[in-house]
């Protein structure tokens, strides 16, 4: 990561000043949760994309991409504060949520405050495109959201339906992040379609990838089954399931329904899992959508930046976190 920190130093720490000053606040309380949560920021991987897919195709960064990168790192944290109230999390990143300090009121008031920031940079600026792009993410997302909690409740849900939800629910954002970068610097629709599917690839892998810590793969520790717990069916789990027999597929099903908070059970559901050859299976899936973003970006001209955003297309694969 440092190393694709470094071909944006400069533009990253412009982001970041750029980023606090759009969240501030004339009402105290509201100044002091957008300084908790600046203060608290994550790898900052979406603004990253933005910033790397827009310097792509022309060293002279825009006003324009730093607002897109804002728009999406504002409606991101919007999306992450809503859930946490609808999740009734306590933590976030290793620190309490706003809901948790707050209460839920003022968190889902927090997170429209967010959206709303978002929207008027946008409006106030006449970047309607870029507007046009995150806000068919934000859709996306709603709506991915919505079909898991549906299939969730029946757990019928299928491979090509899984891919469906991940691709809406957490690709889309990071798709959206690649063509408002690209779009911002180019203003050319063909190549903003090419980094936007590029970004999808990637966010498709990078979900997978998170997916699979529920299983302690690749060196990641111990397994947690938080999915199964949340009666989530993610790739490894419906691979076990179609593959089988009708007993053990009646066993796994039972113990996701009625008995997922028995760390026994959970514990031998994730060991059919592997037993079946479900965790190979995911990974082999996630390394071909990884491939795929990078044919789409090798199809582009050779330059460090390129190299950069290689190297975090595969740390969205490698990571251990």
């Amino acid at each position: 990561m440092d190393e694709i920190k470094h071909l944006i130093s400069k533009e990253l720490r412009d982001f970041e000043s750029k980023f606090a000053d759009s969240v501030k606040s004339h009402v105290p309380l509201l100044d002091r949760i957008m300084h908790y949560i600046v203060k608290r920021k994550g790898k900052q991987i979406r603004p990253m994309f933005v910033l790397l897919s827009a310097k792509l195709f022309s060293n002279d960064i825009q006003e324009a991409t730093y607002r897109a990168a804002a728009l999406v790192e504002l409606l991101h944290t919007a999306t992450l504060v809503h859930d946490d109230v609808v999740d009734d999390a306590n933590e976030r990143r290793g620190f309490f949520s706003i809901n948790a300090l707050w209460k839920n009121k003022i968190a889902v008031l927090v997170g429209d405050y967010l959206l709303s920031k978002g929207l008027l940079l946008s409006l106030n600026n006449n970047d309607f495109r870029s507007l046009q792009i995150l806000s068919e993410a934000v859709k996306e997302m709603s709506e991915g959201e919505l079909l898991q909690i549906e299939k969730t409740r029946k757990l019928n849900i299928k491979e090509d339906i899984y891919f469906e939800i991940i691709r809406r629910k957490t690709a889309s954002l990071l798709a959206s992040a690649c063509a408002a970068g690209a779009w911002s610097t180019t203003a050319d629709e063909e190549i903003t379609e090419k980094m936007r599917l590029f970004g999808e690839k990637v966010g498709v892998a990078f979900q997978i990838k998170d997916d699979l810590f529920d299983y302690g793969s690749d060196k990641i520790g111990k397994p947690t089954g938080i999915d199964i717990r949340e009666k989530k069916l993610t790739l490894p789990l419906i691979y076990t399931l179609e593959h089988a027999t009708t007993e053990i597929r009646r066993r796994i099903i039972n113990i996701v329904k009625n008995h997922n908070t028995d760390k026994e059970r959970v514990a031998e559901v994730i060991e059919l899992v592997k037993a079946s050859g479900g965790i190979e299976y995911t990974r082999d899936k996630m390394f071909e959508y990884r491939d795929e973003a990078l044919a789409i970006l090798h199809s582009l001209p050779e330059n460090d930046i390129r190299a950069g955003l290689e190297t975090l297309v595969r740390y969205t694969t490698d990571r251990t976190f």
